[in-house]
């Protein structure tokens, strides 16, 4: 897709000094740019290479004034950084806007389709699958039977959506999600083998939700796992049966829940972070990475380390765990006084 500087002044309802039918067709870091790319300038930091970038446009604040000759054609706007960002949700939106039902896919005679559809190719749509108005589904996607999408919904490629799952509006899964498989359900015998429970629940994802590439989400044993409005989750985690984790909660990568945990509204938790099953964390709580949780945390707790404990209680342990060898040689020092102090005294 190309632009003019004048079609993107428009949008951003800027002002532009330069060539208003100069042409852009990429992004680019303004010390990166080239011809052809839209860049822009907010922090001061980078004013240098607004004088020698070959980018076609630049986005600047309306008080930038130029030193020196630029090349470069100016578009001023208020606030640089909102405006790129405006514009990069502006190009996002104008890239993915999809429609129509490619082929070869399969969807159900059973299954209702909602108007302003895009369906990938090789996409799978199962029995009695709702998909609401305006929802995207990339291709090489599954939809298992009786699931439900909400509209605006994006469903990017290679995404695993198990049978009974219900998926709200303004949701985004990114590639490789695989929602509503089974949970870690065993049941050990006498033999010392493990036989399956059957995991007959399902997963609800409610709405403006979104879900990193390659994050799973298991289906209940009974009942559902269930994700709060506005929940955002990164890439590469597990979230186990029957676990609930409250609104505007995010969470980032490579974390682990088991199962029939709840968390709470407006949470933060950090990389790495694993979290026992069958535990109650409140709201607003701020977990450190790599923290281990194994108890119940109360609402508005900031907790770091393995078994975790305090934010503040760790950093002051972690003064003393950094001189442990220091403390470990003043004690055997202290030690080998003292039997020698205790052998005069016995003399």
């Amino acid at each position: 897709m190309k632009f003019t500087a004048q079609q993107i002044a428009t949008i951003l309802e800027g002002d532009i000094e330069g060539d208003a039918n100069v042409e852009v067709f990429k992004l680019s870091k303004i010390e990166e740019g080239e011809k052809g790319s839209l860049t822009f300038l907010s922090n001061p930091k980078y004013t240098q290479y607004i004088y020698d970038t070959k980018a076609s446009v630049t986005i600047v604040n309306k008080d930038f004034i130029p030193e020196k000759h630029i090349s470069t054609t100016l578009i001023k706007v208020a606030d640089a950084y909102e405006a790129f960002s405006k514009l990069l949700s502006f190009y996002n939106d104008a890239k993915n806007n999809k429609s129509g039902i490619e082929s070869p896919c399969f969807i159900s005679e059973t299954a209702k389709i909602g108007d302003n559809v895009y369906i990938g190719a090789f996409s799978y749509i199962g029995d009695n699958v709702e998909v609401g108005n305006n929802v995207k589904i990339y291709p090489n996607s599954y939809l298992g039977e009786n699931v439900i999408i909400g509209n605006s919904t994006i469903i990017y490629s290679g995404v695993n959506i198990a049978s009974e799952t219900m998926i709200g509006n303004s949701c985004t899964i990114h590639s490789g999600a695989v929602i509503g498989a089974d949970g870690f359900g065993f049941a050990p015998n006498k033999d010392g083998n493990y036989s399956k429970i059957p995991q007959i629940g399902n997963v609800i994802i409610e709405d403006n939700v979104d879900i990193g590439a390659t994050t799973t989400i298991d289906r209940a044993t009974m009942g559902s796992t269930i994700i709060r409005q506005g929940v955002k989750l990164d890439n590469q985690i597990q979230v186990a049966h029957n676990v609930e984790i409250g609104k505007n909660t995010v969470i980032a990568a490579q974390t682990g829940i088991a199962g029939s945990t709840k968390i709470g509204e407006n949470c933060m938790i950090g990389g790495q972070v694993g979290i026992v099953g069958h535990i109650t964390i409140g709201n607003n709580v701020k977990v450190q990475a790599q923290t281990g949780i194994g108890r119940n945390i109360k609402d508005d707790e900031i907790i770091q380390g393995s078994p975790a404990i305090g934010y503040a209680d760790f950093n002051k342990s972690y003064v003393y765990f950094k001189k442990l060898p220091d403390l470990v040689a003043t004690l055997n020092l202290l030690e080998k006084e003292i039997i020698e102090l205790k052998q005069k005294y016995e003399q």
